[in-house]
């Protein structure tokens, strides 16, 4: 049987529940809430990757309203959990193709390594699952292998692949498809990209030239810009959203790994810091892995099982 949504995520976040419950577990078994314990906590918070701002709040929250009695492991999961769900609500926004556009078109951009073309692989698995006629183009062109695994999926999926030869013009492959997209009447264009971050000048053009080749078919193209981020890389997932915001206006994150990482809190992070849509987190190899993101069932997994949702932050999980 499948395994439901909070159980799944559950089991993908793992080492880092394992890593920030473990912690609290350690500093607060029957613990008096002084000074001391306040900034060991907020130290593990900030250590676990949840950010300055976030780790401040719960601590100036424990300092209002427990500070110097003694509190459990579990009442700091709790606390926890309600603050992390709550920076997290606004920028849980699922990701809904636009049907009127035929085609949505999407950019897909991230460093190399991030999981971006498996990320759209798992994309038009699931829409082609939902009756979504998608088409896939193959724009990282400097790497054969992320051609070739792209045309895998294309194959599995049942849906087009716009390919070129090794470092053909990652622009010309988007007008290809752009043409036959609108001819073919299809919902989803779904456009892979470089990630030569090192060499961050030749990729805002090419991104910039792409971009202005779409807009030739309609000019409010890409109509979505996702950034794919790998959660194992911690806090510099931040400084990869500010570079890409520096050369295409991003529209949402996908954070991806999340199965293979303690640092799970930096989901939160990036909420606090820019606001942007989440729309899916990876946790696992699995195409069903890629999860739409959930906030509460999310805090949850984060801070451990044994917290029990408020009314105000249902699960999305049957079993729960």
């Amino acid at each position: 049987m499948a395994l439901g949504f909070f159980s799944r995520l559950k089991e993908g976040l793992s080492r880092s529940t394992q890593k920030l419950g473990g912690n609290i577990a350690a500093v607060f078994t029957r613990r008096r809430l002084d000074d001391a314990a306040l900034e060991e906590l907020e130290e593990l918070l900030i250590a676990a990757d949840l950010g300055p701002a976030v780790a401040g709040r719960v601590i100036d929250e424990f300092r209002r309203t427990r500070f110097g009695n003694e509190v459990t492991d579990e009442e700091v999961r709790v606390a926890l959990s309600a603050e992390v769900a709550r920076v997290l609500e606004p920028v849980a926004i699922p990701f809904v193709p636009d049907p009127a556009l035929k085609p949505h078109v999407v950019l897909v951009v991230g460093v190399n390594g991030t999981g971006k073309t498996t990320t759209i692989g798992k994309m038009a698995l699931q829409y082609g699952r939902a009756g979504v006629r998608t088409i896939l183009v193959a724009g990282d062109t400097f790497r054969a292998a992320a051609v070739e695994q792209l045309q895998i999926w294309g194959e599995r999926v049942g849906a087009p692949v716009i390919a070129g030869a090794p470092n053909a013009d990652a622009a010309g492959l988007a007008y290809q498809a752009f043409e036959r997209a609108r001819a073919e009447g299809a919902d989803l264009l779904l456009i892979d990209t470089a990630g030569r971050l090192h060499n961050k000048g030749a990729l805002m053009e090419e991104l910039a030239k792409i971009i202005r080749v779409l807009r030739k078919f309609d000019e409010t193209a890409p109509h979505s810009v996702l950034l794919v981020l790998d959660a194992t890389t911690g806090q510099n997932a931040i400084e990869q959203v500010r570079v890409f915001k520096e050369m295409v206006n991003i529209s949402g994150l996908i954070v991806t790994k999340l199965d293979g990482s303690a640092r799970g809190g930096i989901v939160v992070a990036l909420a606090e810091a820019f606001g942007l849509p989440v729309h899916a987190v990876g946790v696992g190899e699995k195409a069903e892995d890629l999860r739409p993101f959930r906030a509460a069932d999310f805090a949850r997994g984060l801070v451990g099982d044994s917290v029990r949702l408020t009314a105000s932050q249902p699960s999305a999980d049957p079993e729960t």
